[in-house]
């Protein structure tokens, strides 16, 4: 009632603002995110064995900006109660974290359970709760044992059934309170972007095989994963379970491109999602039909990429209670003219297609080199997930903004509007069924290769404080409104110290 009197007053005004309703449906949840390695340090504390960002950190210091690591990061595991009273400042209906395998398996396999792991997330979890913010706990955010990677890690086979044997500990020790699980954070880093790359642990280029075998495997662990919780866990503890994908949207530069821009979402999203939320599984014939052409053009006598057993398929269908969906970015892609360089990118496939992307000629960068504003993406994605996929339930697990720091950050206020508005659009006008928004990031963190150079937080870390002082910024104040009225329709912090918004006036 209050909101609709607001809007009201400032139509009269003339304030643009507020003469359209932004409310969010009822229901509608908001969380922020973080992820261990990321945030936690505490690399070698108690019994945590070592994992492969600890040792790609270590051993490659040049590849980050500054030589950074995340050996004490924002030193969350010592101050894990900051990290709750922050969660609680912003009024978050959720928090996002992740495990670290390593500090709860120290080996990586289940033989031995850390006490001090498990008591360090009993707290997180046990502190969110008593402050009234659930949970939402992802498995696997880049950071595998180190002795699992020592045995081929992804591109090994048998990593599916570790995954499923550390799952496993994961569910019995906090499944009693933890009700949304994802099981693999962003499949798509972790193979393509880090196997064609070389640049992220662990460190190795293989982008023809590593990549590819490493894309099956994730798909089978992240099945065996959700079919245990299915099997043995729902029953008692009624949650649900996904993987969260990072999906890049792509647009045709021209009207002639558009073949090749669903192409390209094919790659991107289809081959992460197709296996398990079509009706028919595997991969996206497209994307299977062109590996095959190009494998057989140098020469392979079988595709590159790994087939799918029948039984495989069966596994993986339909392994899902929801769609997670991480998004930051987007692409105009078009046909490459005779001569012209073209795209290898981050991910694999483009190679093959003879296509050149970029950003469209006014989206705004951001600090991060591969990364341009693009707010219709975002629904965009979502629409042709329903189209493809179905009416399903879907959760925004990612989306925030680079920015180069300050705690004025009115292009981060900007940034969150403007996504959250084509969200809207989508729930309102194209039915899409969205029930949760995580922004990315609770504070600002090691930004893997970009090191502490590259800020996302709604927190501002002073990471040259051995305290790790952590400070809202204006959009954290701008986020606690929007929680607050459950609205857009909200006034905009002018600076940091501006709460008319987060708090007491509104």
């Amino acid at each position: 009632m209050f909101l609709q009197r607001v809007v009201v007053f400032c139509a009269l005004l003339g304030v643009s603002w507020c003469t359209e309703d932004w409310t969010f449906p009822e229901g509608f949840k908001f969380g922020a995110a973080s992820a261990s390695y990321q945030v936690e340090g505490g690399w070698n504390a108690k019994d945590k064995g070592e994992n492969i960002w600890d040792r790609f950190s270590h051993a490659h210091p040049e590849i980050i900006k500054n030589s950074d690591n995340g050996d004490v990061a924002c030193d969350s595991y010592n101050q894990w109660e900051r990290d709750i009273e922050m969660a609680k400042e912003l009024g978050l209906d959720f928090y996002r974290f992740s495990l670290s395998w390593s500090r709860l398996l120290p080996t990586g396999l289940d033989n031995y359970v850390s006490e001090d792991g498990t008591a360090y997330y009993n707290n997180l979890i046990n502190g969110l709760l008593a402050a009234g913010i659930q949970p939402m706990v992802t498995l696997y955010h880049w950071d595998l044992p180190l002795p699992l990677q020592e045995l081929g890690g992804w591109t090994n086979p048998l990593i599916a059934d570790w995954f499923t044997d550390y799952a496993r500990v994961a569910y019995s020790l906090f499944g009693d309170r933890v009700k949304i699980w994802l099981t693999i954070n962003e499949p798509i880093v972790i193979c393509d972007v880090a196997y064609n790359t070389g640049v992220l642990a662990p460190g190795i280029r293989s982008p023809e095989h590593g990549a590819n075998i490493c894309t099956k495997n994730v798909l089978l662990s992240h099945a065996k994963a959700y079919r245990l919780y299915d099997t043995e866990f729902r029953s008692r503890y009624h949650g649900e379970v996904s993987l969260a994908n990072q999906l890049v949207w792509f647009e045709p530069a021209t009207a002639d491109d558009k073949e090749l821009a669903e192409i390209a979402i094919e790659n991107v999203t289809g081959r992460y999602s197709h296996p398990i939320f079509s009706k028919e599984g595997g991969w996206p014939p497209v994307i299977e039909k062109m590996m095959a052409e190009r494998s057989k053009e140098k020469g392979y006598s079988k595709s590159v990429l790994p087939p799918f057993t029948q039984e495989e398929k069966e596994l993986i269908r339909g392994t899902y209670d929801f769609y997670a969906m991480n998004h930051y970015t987007s692409r105009l892609i078009r046909k490459a003219k005779e001569g012209e360089h073209t795209a290898t990118w981050y991910f694999g496939g483009f190679r093959d297609m003879n296509a050149v992307l970029s950003p469209g000629s006014d989206w705004k960068p951001t600090a991060s080199t591969w990364f341009y504003q693009y707010p219709p993406g975002i629904r965009g994605q979502l629409v042709w997930l329903k189209e493809h996929y179905g009416d399903m339930k879907f959760m925004i697990t990612e989306n925030g903004l680079a920015t180069f720091g300050g705690l004025n950050d009115q292009d981060r206020i900007d940034y969150y509007e403007s996504y959250l508005k084509q969200l809207l659009l989508a729930i309102r006008e194209d039915g899409v069924k969205l029930t949760h928004y995580t922004a990315w990031t609770l504070m600002d963190n090691f930004e893997w290769t970009d090191g502490y150079s590259v800020k996302y937080g709604l927190y501002e870390v002073d990471f040259e404080d051995p305290k790790r002082p952590r400070v809202p910024r204006a959009s954290a104040h701008y986020y606690a409104s929007i929680i607050k009225n459950h609205s857009l329709n909200v006034v905009k912090p002018k600076n940091e110290n501006d709460r008319l918004t987060a708090r007491e006036e509104l």
